[in-house]
C-alpha cells in the first residue's frame, strides 16, 4: 500500500517529501525518496546500508538541500538551508551518539544558546531547571537537572536530546539508530518515552535494522532501496520476510546460511581465566570447523573475555593455548603470531583507521611482513588487499577509497578481511552484523559459514539471539562473568539460552510472533 501523497493534495502530515533527488557530483544518493509522517504515530523507516535513509535524514535536518522534488512540513512548503531553520520549524533529531557539552550541567545543555533572563537581565537558572524538572516528570525520566553530563550514559544522553526538542516544542522527532548501544533496560525505557510523546500529539520516525524493535514500537513502515522509496504499510499487514523482500528485492531466504562442517581437534583451548572483578573461571575450547557463540546479556563479561584471550586485556589466573602452545598474556602481538584474530565490537574505533583507504587498512596487519627493504608501496598494499577485498564483495570503486566513507556494513567486511589477511587459525568476530543491513548480515555469516567449513575455529559474541541459534554450534551463556551453560546446536532455543543468561529460576517468554522473526 503506497503512501505517497502527490503535491497539492490535502493532508494531515506533519511532514510529506515526495520523490525527492540528492546527488553529490556523479553519484546519486537519493533517486526518488517519499515519506509521510502523521501526528500520533510512530513510523519505521528501514533500507539497506546506502538505502538512502541518511540522506534523507540530513534533508529533514538541514544538512543537504534537495536538488527536487517536494517537501512540505505541516502542509507548507520548505526549503532548510541550515540546521538552525529545520529545529526553529520543529525538527528534532536524537542520533546513535548524542553531543553534548561534557563540561555543562544537564540543564545548561538543554537551553544551550537560548538561555531565558529575568528581568534584571541576567540568565534565569532557576526558570531553566523548573523547565527540565516538568520535563523529566512528564517522561518519567529520573535525571538530576543539576548533574554534569560527563560520564552519563549514552541512552541519559539520548533522554537529554530527547528533553531538548520538547522544550522546543518540536512536532517532528527523527530517531537515527537510536538503540544501537543500549542495553535492553535502556532500549525498553526510550521506547516508553517514545509511545509517551506520541500520545502527545507527535509524530516520531524510527531507523533501525533491528526488526524485533520495529515491529515492538512501530505504527507503519516505509521501505527504501537502492535510494528510492519502495512501499508503506502498516506494520500489523506485514511480516520480516515480506520487509526483506522489499529491501533487498530478492528473497532472502537463508539469514542464517549456516553449512555442516566437519568438526576437527581442538585449536583454542581456555582453562581457568579470571581476572577479579570481571570474570572467573571462563574454560571452553573450539575446535577446527566449529562456530562457537558467547552469548549473554550486556555487562556478562563477553568482550572482556575475549579482549584477554587476545592479549588486549590482562589476566590474573589461568592459561591461553592456542596448537597445544602458551599465548603469552597481555600481548596482541603474540597472540596475532601464534593465530588468533579480533575482530572488535567498535568497527570504527577499534577496528578502523577511517582516513586511511581500504586497502591500508586491509593490509594493516601484515604491512611488516608486506615491506621489501622496510618499505611498502600503494601498489604493493592494494595487490595484497585486492584477494580479500573481492571475496568480501566489499563495494568500493577502489581500493584507494577513505575507508571512513563507506556504509557500516562495508566497513565490517574491510575489519574482516585485515584481520583474515593474517592467515588466523581463531577467528574472534564480536558483534559482527551489529548496526549493518540485513543484506549484509547474511553475507557476513555466509562468509563466516564458509570459513568454518575450511577449518577455521571461530569465537562470535551476538546479542541477537536469532544470530547466535541460526549460526553456532556450540552456545556458551555468561552471566554476571560466569559461563552458566554449555548447549549444543540441536538444544538451543530462544527460551534455555536466556534461562541462562539472566540465571532466573523461571523460564522468560519470546513473544515476538513467529512469522515475524528473522528466518533461520
Amino acid at each position: 500500500m503506497s503512501d505517497e501523497v502527490p503535491p497539492g493534495a490535502p493532508t494531515d502530515a506533519a511532514l510529506e517529501l515526495h520523490r525527492v533527488v540528492k546527488s553529490f557530483g556523479p553519484v546519486i544518493a537519493l533517486r526518488s525518496g517519499s515519506l509521510t509522517l502523521r501526528p500520533r504515530s510512530i513510523h519505521a523507516l528501514i533500507g539497506e546500508n546506502g538505502a538512502g535513509k541518511s540522506t534523507m535524514v540530513k534533508i529533514m535536518a538541514g544538512l543537504y538541500r534537495r536538488d527536487s522534488g517536494d517537501f512540505r512540513f505541516h502542509g507548507e512548503d520548505v526549503d532548510f538551508t541550515t540546521t538552525a531553520q529545520s529545529k526553529a520549524a520543529g525538527i528534532a533529531v536524537i542520533y546513535q551518539e548524542p553531543t553534548l557539552f561534557p563540561d555543562l550541567s544537564v540543564t545548561e545543555n538543554i537551553f544551550m544558546g537560548r538561555q531565558p533572563v529575568n528581568r534584571f537581565g541576567r540568565i534565569d537558572r532557576k526558570a531553566m531547571r523548573d523547565e527540565v524538572q516538568q520535563i523529566f516528570n512528564r517522561l518519567g525520566v529520573a535525571l538530576d537537572p543539576d548533574r554534569i553530563t560527563e560520564g552519563l550514559s549514552i541512552a541519559d544522553q539520548q533522554l537529554i536530546e530527547i528533553a531538548k526538542a520538547i522544550s522546543l516544542d518540536a512536532s517532528v522527532l527523527i530517531m537515527d539508530e537510536p538503540t544501537a548501544a543500549l542495553s535492553g533496560v535502556e532500549v525498553e525505557r526510550l521506547f516508553a518515552v517514545a509511545r509517551s510523546l506520541r500520545d502527545e500529539d507527535r509524530a516520531i520516525l524510527f531507523i533501525s535494522h533491528r526488526f524485533d524493535e520495529v515491529f515492538d514500537l512501530c505504527d507503519t513502515v516505509t521501505v527504501m532501496r537502492d535510494g528510492s522509496y519502495v512501499d508503506t504499510m502498516p506494520i500489523a499487514d506485514t511480516t520480516v520476510d515480506e520487509l526483506v523482500r522489499q529491501m533487498v528485492g530478492r528473497d532472502v531466504t537463508e539469514l542464517f546460511p549456516k553449512q555442516d562442517a566437519e568438526i576437527g581437534e581442538p585449536l583454542l583451548e581456555v582453562t581457568d581465566l579470571t581476572s577479579a572483578g570481571t570474570f572467573h573461571d571462563i574454560s571452553f575450547s573450539v575446535r577446527a570447523g566449529e562456530i562457537v557463540a558467547l552469548a549473554g546479556l550486556v555487562g556478562a563479561g563477553r568482550s572482556e573475555v575475549v579482549r584477554a584471550v587476545f592479549g588486549v586485556d590482562d589476566y590474573e589466573a589461568g592459561a591461553v593455548r592456542l596448537l597445544g602452545k602458551n599465548v603469552p598474556k597481555k600481548n596482541p602481538v603474540a597472540a596475532m603470531r601464534a593465530g588468533l584474530a579480533l575482530v572488535p565490537e567498535d568497527r570504527r574505533k577499534q577496528g578502523l583507521v577511517t582516513d586511511a583507504t581500504v586497502g591500508g587498512n586491509t593490509v594493516m596487519a601484515i604491512r611488516r611482513r608486506l615491506a621489501k627493504l622496510g618499505l611498502i608501496t600503494t601498489a604493493l598494499e592494494n595487490r595484497a588487499a585486492r584477494e580479500w577485498a573481492t571475496r568480501l564483495e566489499v563495494k568500493s570503486h577502489a581500493l584507494d577509497t577513505v575507508a571512513g566513507t563507506l556504509s557500516g556494513g562495508n566497513q565490517q567486511k574491510v575489519v574482516l578481511a585485515k584481520w583474515l589477511a593474517t592467515g588466523p587459525k581463531v577467528l574472534i568476530v564480536d558483534e559482527p552484523t551489529r548496526g549493518i543491513d540485513v543484506g549484509t548480515k547474511a553475507s557476513v555469516h555466509r562468509l563466516l559459514s564458509e570459513l568454518a567449513g575450511q577449518g577455521l575455529g571461530i569465537i562470535m559474541i551476538s546479542s541477537e539471539l536469532p544470530e547466535v541459534l541460526g549460526m553456532a554450534d556450540r552456545v556458551l551463556v555468561m552471566h554476571e562473568g560466569r559461563i552458566t551453560a554449555e548447549i549444543d546446536r540441536a538444544d538451543a532455543t530462544s527460551e534455555n539460552v536466556m534461562h541462562a543468561a539472566t540465571h532466573a529460576s523461571g523460564h522468560p517468554t519470546d513473544d515476538l510472533p513467529s512469522e515475524r522473526k528473522e528466518s533461520k
